[in-house]
């Protein structure tokens, strides 16, 4: 699909330019008279729009703002202009007008943010679809504005648990590699002259040994985590691989349990965002997985769904879910059954939530206590690598004197 600048006039005789995706000139052409506009003119377009994701922060700002200007009653069109001009960066202004003018044209909701579908997060332009048909728009913006909140608060909670630990580690790292490759060696030749190779303590040794191969062993360690992150590269390239990459993922003691509560709460808001909108619940279960990047849930997702459609029980088929719980499941049917499904997963959501941040606590209580033991032994060893020739040298002099 190419991407046509057109100029045209609507039906009131007001002058409209804007950009259109199509095959060709002659479609994007007849796509304009569709939309009941007369073309002045129409030439291919050079790309400048922007081809990443917006930044969480700015989309987050964003869907505010849009949701007070829509609990204004003010339609979204007009809405999305005047977000346009309180927009600092530059590329989210030309989005945001770009996505008013399609608008304007008469292109749907759905279809005009589906055509810009790598910038916002899965299923926005559904939801607000669904929001406008069902005149809860504003509603629907400020549901997925708590989605948003909820899983950056997630994933800050896994950095969190992650960032302490790991400054310790490099940190000690970065010391045992100065103090094996620019202290130890300087006293190598005194020891040895003074106690011989082999009159030297144990410890010593195994300091002096450490020694000699601590540039050999980062250079293992290197080309291990150049592996790893080649394998891992090559398995999120394709659904199979994701599938393997999570399911060792989520054996790994401490880290393991940590994800699948992360998911799983994910995976609750993105459904009770759903529901809200009007969704069923096999769109519920095919879509939310989208909102947690998990592949498993993915298919977990999709094979529950289809047996609902058949007519089959949501915890008959739960029996076969790895990732999803039957707890998960059970509040479902029974949030279904009582009329308050969107409650119960609003409900699971913070209390997978809950777990996350439980499992932070016991994660950093298990990691700093480790890296600080590591840090503070091998700062032991040193000591004891060198002070205990010093011990013995003296030793032998007393015992001489």
């Amino acid at each position: 699909m190419a991407t046509f600048e057109y100029s045209a006039m609507t039906a009131s005789d007001r002058l409209m330019k804007g950009i259109i995706e199509a095959g060709s000139v002659q479609e994007a052409s007849e796509l304009l008279e569709q939309m009941r506009l007369k073309v002045n003119s129409l030439e291919k377009a050079k790309s400048e729009r922007p081809k990443t994701p917006i930044a969480r922060t700015e989309f987050l700002l964003f869907n505010q703002q849009l949701a007070s200007l829509t609990k204004a009653g003010i339609p979204l069109e007009q809405g999305l202009r005047e977000l346009s001009k309180d927009v600092a960066s530059k590329p989210m202004r030309k989005l945001i007008d770009s996505i008013a003018l399609d608008l304007e044209a008469g292109m749907s909701i759905e279809r005009a943010f589906e055509k810009r579908k790598e910038h916002f997060p899965p299923l926005y332009g559904r939801i607000l679809k669904a929001g406008v048909e069902t005149g809860r728009l504003s509603e629907m913006l400020t549901s997925l504005n708590r989605h948003i909140e909820v899983t950056n608060q997630t994933r800050r909670i896994v950095f969190e648990a992650m960032a302490y630990p790991a400054v310790i580690f490099v940190m000690g790292s970065i010391i045992m590699t100065f103090v094996l490759v620019f202290l130890i060696p300087k006293f190598r030749g005194i020891l040895q002259e003074m106690l011989g190779e082999n009159g030297l303590p144990l410890v010593t040794q195994l300091a002096l040994s450490m020694s000699d191969h601590i540039l050999y062993f980062w250079l293992v360690v290197g080309c291990l985590v150049v592996a790893i992150g080649g394998i891992n590269t090559i398995l999120r390239s394709f659904p199979e691989g994701r599938r393997i990459r999570e399911a060792i993922f989520l054996r790994i003691p401490a880290f393991g349990p940590l994800y699948h509560s992360t998911i799983l709460s994910k995976m609750a808001e993105a459904m009770a965002m759903m529901v809200a909108t009007g969704c069923d619940m096999p769109t519920c279960l095919r879509l939310a997985p989208d909102a947690t990047g998990s592949e498993t849930l993915t298919r977990e997702g999709d094979m529950i769904a289809g047996q609902i459609e058949k007519g089959v029980g949501i915890l008959d088929v739960g029996q076969f879910c790895r990732v999803m719980p039957r707890f998960f499941l059970y509040s479902i049917q029974l949030g279904s059954q009582r009329n308050e499904l969107e409650d119960n997963l609003r409900s699971l959501g913070d209390m997978y939530a809950q777990q996350v941040r439980s499992a932070q606590t016991r994660l950093q209580g298990l990691l700093l206590p480790v890296m600080i033991i590591f840090v503070g032994f091998f700062i032991m060893l040193c000591i004891l690598a060198m002070f205990l020739p010093m011990v013995k040298i003296i030793s032998t002099l007393n015992v001489g004197g």
